[in-house]
């Protein structure tokens, strides 16, 4: 009988109720899941898992019912949370306090709104305010562009009561954080406070002063984001204030040239004691253009508010553009879509950058219960930990106080030193070169994004190694000599091809320089090596046992980030070549606004790969003695010298390809710019497309990571021309080629 009823219940199990595809989605992702976890628990591909989610297909027994077990699970944890009933706004003759107020129908008709033409398809440049049942938001708000869901049509009403936002990018699966991450503070006319937030909500804040207005952000405000890992915490909320605002809280409207120096307004500061006062804290950092209020947690509770100040160049123009220059209701529009689809900023694109990494792979969890019920903090397996790690000699930056033995002003050459760094490289025209007519420039889309994804690098410390046999697979630094590997005769694929070596950077050194001796590498350069058909014997290395994909969530998160918001511009992936090249011509004056967060999303990518071996700034240091980042356990100069390593080995792949191919070599390269000469204008002119294919394994135009757009063009004129004129031959075209400009002579140093 019990062999009846085993049949009966795996019959059951083939039949388990699943919940649509989008809803498998958003349970996960509210439990702060990746794919990766899933498929890890389930013993199923990655990409079953997504397909599951895409609705591509459906599991089968025995997953089907595991898979669904984890998603009854998950919902009884985050329901979907029902659409609240209209409510109406009173007359104005009845007073009530306002606190929270949607986009109101206009009283005049929206004029007609502008369109742009993209591949032959008409799209509107700027949408009108969308409806959206607030039940399905959450699983929206991943695929629905930022133009629908983030109108920046905002006004407040006397008497309005609390409505719904027309789809804001909120956590409805989280009601503490309902009216989403952050907020614009300002001052009206009257001087009285007002938060502007993502969705065109507008919070009257009734807060007279700063410490009242963090009591008000904890307790009312409703602001934050979910975690976006399951050991991870929540994102405290982010309070933006305007200049205006500031003079209202008593903080100045700009700061001095000494407090721009020092970063911070002085601790005697008249708020700094009303703050304390309140026995708010805070961080080391002090009161400057990023700063963290907060007190001390109690258990799990923690009562945190971060604040930006755009007047005190908290928004970096090099990165935000021209962000801090917005009105409230549009800057709130830019860092609610960065914040949705990256994270709320923590500072910096950099510190951002590498908050992201940490917020995907928290040091610690929690550990099973022990007899006793009880939980206790234990590490966080792929993490990179709590307690930071000192690199190997030769990864550490000149100094380190692992070089603290060397003798003073000593040089450290290759043979000492790793220097995995974007390529920076340009060589004279041939004179067939210079019978062409133009100079185009590509330029690889998130570069150094692509380089970090699927790259295993080290979780833990180097073990020095004396001669050990090269493993591709093991992270680490190897000393090598590579002066053998002859770039006129190389391996592409599985056959041998003869090229002008003469012609080509070599893919081992940041200048294109061929190598003299041995050499410390990355593990992707030295895996390079043995692909172009040649044998490598290292002396010695640093390796590290304990690795992992650490970077794949954080590649991931921003690659999605970028294309989500470059499909809001009109530049989609399933575009012909034709059509992306037209679709990227002046992308960014479709709608400026998302202009400025794709702008930051790429900032991140370099500016916290960067982070990962940030240099001592200012604080008194001299070589030897530690400074201030090298207390993370995310200082790694390790994995940011595999990333680039990774970016110049692709980079190099597809310009031997092309070369192979083609018999076209690049005049100049600049990190993840190739310059060639053409007969056209147009990268169509020297891509080798085929019936809309490209060459397999080369340069192929797109926009996903590791793709390529066009960069520029330049007549060659232009180029012999101010070559001549700078007297320097090797002059890097691919530094000027966007706009022709050349402010300064460049020598290739």
């Amino acid at each position: 009988m019990s062999e009846l009823f085993d049949a009966v219940d795996a019959l059951l199990a083939s039949r388990a109720t699943l919940p649509p595809p989008a809803e498998r989605k958003r349970l996960r992702a509210a439990h702060g899941l990746t794919i990766d976890e899933v498929a890890t628990a389930l013993k199923v591909r990655r990409a079953t898992v997504s397909g599951w989610e895409a609705g591509k297909t459906e599991p089968r027994p025995p997953e089907r019912d595991a898979y669904a077990r984890l998603l009854d699970k998950l919902a009884e944890l985050y329901p979907v949370a029902p659409a609240p009933a209209a409510e109406t706004a009173p007359a104005p003759e009845t007073p009530a306090p306002a606190t929270l107020t949607a986009v109101p129908t206009p009283a005049q008709p929206l004029p007609t709104e502008p369109t742009f033409d993209v591949g032959g398809v008409s799209a509107p440049l700027k949408p009108q305010v969308p409806t959206l049942d607030l039940a399905d938001a959450s699983a929206a708000a991943a695929r629905t562009p930022a133009s629908a869901t983030m109108s920046t049509s905002t006004s407040r009403r006397p008497g309005a009561k609390k409505a719904a936002p027309a789809a804001p990018p909120a956590d409805v699966a989280d009601p503490r954080f309902e009216n989403g991450p952050l907020a614009v503070v300002d001052a009206d006319a009257e001087g009285e406070a007002v938060a502007y937030c993502v969705g065109g909500l507008v919070l009257d804040v009734p807060a007279k002063s700063l410490a009242s207005l963090v009591e008000w952000t904890l307790a009312e405000g409703k602001l934050g984001q979910s975690k976006l890992s399951g050991p991870g915490r929540a994102a405290d909320p982010l309070l933006v204030l305007t200049q205006a605002v500031l003079e209202r809280y008593g903080l100045p409207a700009e700061l001095s040239v000494e407090e721009r120096d020092a970063g911070r307004i002085p601790e005697g500061h008249k708020v700094i004691k009303q703050l304390a006062r309140g026995e708010w804290k805070l961080t080391k950092r002090g009161f400057g253009p990023w700063a963290r209020i907060y007190r001390p947690a109690t258990g799990s509770e923690r009562a945190c508010v971060q604040l930006c100040i755009p007047s005190w160049n908290a928004l970096d123009t090099r990165f935000w553009g021209e962000a801090g220059q917005l009105p409230p209701a549009e800057l709130a529009r830019v860092l609610g879509v960065y914040a949705s689809r990256v994270m709320t900023p923590r500072g910096s694109t950099a510190v951002t950058g590498l908050e992201l990494m940490t917020a995907l792979h928290p040091p610690t969890r929690a550990s099973a219960p022990d007899e006793n019920g009880k939980r206790t903090s234990e590490h966080n397996p792929g993490s990179l930990g709590k307690d930071p790690v000192d690199p190997a000699p030769c990864e550490a930056p000149d100094g380190h106080p692992v070089l603290a033995d060397l003798p003073r002003f000593h040089v450290r050459g290759p043979a000492e030193k790793l220097f995995e760094e974007a390529y920076d490289w340009a060589r004279p025209m041939t004179d067939a070169e210079c019978t062409l007519r133009h100079l185009v420039g590509i330029d690889v889309n998130m570069a150094f994004a692509a380089g970090a994804n699927g790259l295993n690098v080290g979780l833990g410390e180097p073990t020095h190694v004396k001669a050990p046999a090269f493993d591709p697979k093991l992270p680490g630094s190897w000393l090598v000599d590579l002066s053998h590997v002859d770039l006129s005769r190389v391996k592409v694929g599985k056959e041998w091809v003869e090229l002008d070596g003469s012609l080509l950077p070599s893919p081992f050194t940041p200048k294109g320089d061929h190598p003299e001796g041995p050499a410390w590498y990355a593990t992707p350069t030295v895996a390079y090596a043995q692909e172009l058909g040649y044998d490598v014997a290292p002396i010695e290395a640093y390796v590290r046992y304990e690795n992992g994909r650490y970077l794949d969530g954080w590649y991931q998160r921003l690659r999605d980030a970028y294309l989500a918001t470059m499909a809001d511009l009109g530049v989609t992936a399933d575009l012909s070549p034709e059509d992306f090249l037209t679709a990227m011509d002046g992308y960014k004056s479709r709608d400026p606004e998302l202009g400025i967060a794709v702008a930051a999303i790429k900032a991140t990518v370099k500016g916290g790969l960067g982070k990962l071996r940030e240099r001592p700034r200012g604080e008194g240091w001299r070589p030897g003695e530690r400074w201030r980042a090298l207390e993370r356990p995310t200082w790694r100069p390790d994995i940011r010298a595999a990333v680039i390593s990774r970016t110049r080995i692709n980079l190099h792949r597809k310009i031997v390809k092309h070369a192979a191919f083609t018999g076209q070599y690049p005049v100049a390269v600049l990190s993840d710019c190739v310059v060639y000469a053409a007969d056209g204008p147009s990268p169509m002119d020297f891509l080798p497309y085929r019936d809309g294919k490209p060459l397999p394994g080369g340069f192929k135009l797109g926009i996903n990571p590791g793709l390529v757009k066009h960069e520029g063009t330049q007549s060659v004129l232009w180029g012999e021309g101010v070559r001549e004129q700078f007297n320097a031959p090797q002059l890097n075209f691919a530094r000027f080629i966007k706009d022709g400009t050349v402010t300064a002579a460049d020598n290739g140093e």
